[in-house]
């Protein structure tokens, strides 16, 4: 080949990796990745319906809390939404309800999702399958200390508590409105997961724990019926079921038109009725949506 042709094969060549470099630079800029993080029972529904909301949105998401650990989930998911910036664009999603004052406080923009029944649990090993709400209390007050106060073994009853987001109201507060009314002798757990390990691990234990958790084929947990309910959507909706959380994302106050598509298509898209059907959550309309 003469050196004539080299040096023209050669100048295509690098006229075809600058074009390839800028084509590459641009695609980056226009598909700039969103971040979500936040509480665990209310990642499960971004997480499942992922595929449907990058479509929808065009971006490519990332999303944070598989992990629920005590004090991080919601609290992470509010920081995340107020990280939100041009060319940085985030959101955060929170299974608590946030007062007044917090969403004014940290210039939030709040989108209720749905509501979450919040399942009462214990080992597969007890008998009892329904307590009726006022007996549920007298457990966590410490009124009633063994099974067979309502019909259950001659037991005492190890109580297994998480009572995180102390200062929001809802999700755990549906049974009794503050901390310091759960009896004091108690096992306290910082996640999910521990609360799942602690209840499997006694026979005589009582927990709690959000619908969306993945207790998996081999869980040694049963959830029990209150006052003849079961903690399903319809239960929720007729107000027959008493304990629940409320499953939300936020965004700080200038969210972009992106993270709103995505939002939205969690709140009215059709991919969402499946994911309700399975955790039992009870969609809220998108007329409910509290903006700031």
């Amino acid at each position: 080949m003469t050196k004539i042709k080299w040096v023209s094969l050669l100048r295509i060549c690098a006229a075809v990796l600058l074009l390839t470099s800028a084509v590459g630079r641009a695609t980056a800029d226009t598909d700039t990745i969103i971040t979500g993080a936040g509480a665990h029972f209310a990642w499960v529904i971004f997480d499942s319906l992922k595929a449907d909301l990058e479509k929808v949105s065009g971006r490519s998401i990332e999303l944070h809390g598989r992990n629920s650990t005590l004090g991080m989930g919601c609290n992470a998911g509010i920081k995340t939404a107020m990280l939100n910036e041009p060319g940085h664009e985030t959101f955060g999603f929170v299974c608590c309800p946030l007062s007044q004052e917090e969403v004014d406080s940290k210039k939030l923009r709040v989108y209720p999702l749905a509501l979450e029944p919040v399942l009462i649990v214990v080992n597969r090993a007890n008998p009892v399958s329904d307590l009726t709400a006022e007996q549920l209390r007298g457990i966590m007050r410490g009124d009633i200390v063994n099974w067979k106060e309502v019909g259950g073994n001659d037991q005492p009853i190890v109580l297994v508590t998480r009572l995180h987001c102390k200062k929001r109201p809802g999700h755990w507060k549906t049974i009794l409105p503050d901390a310091a009314e759960f009896r004091q002798k108690r096992l306290n757990v910082s996640s999910a997961a521990d609360m799942v390990q602690r209840v499997s691990d006694f026979s005589s234990a009582l927990g709690h724990i959000g619908s969306t958790w993945d207790f998996g084929a081999d869980s040694k947990l049963k959830v029990l019926r209150i006052d003849g309910y079961q903690p399903t959507a319809e239960n929720l909706r007729s107000k027959h079921y008493p304990f629940f959380r409320n499953l939300s994302a936020v965004t700080n106050r200038t969210p972009g038109e992106d993270v709103l598509k995505i939002i939205h298509e969690v709140q009215t898209g059709p991919a969402f009725k499946a994911v309700a059907e399975r955790y039992n959550l009870l969609q809220l309309e998108p007329s409910e949506t509290r903006i700031q």
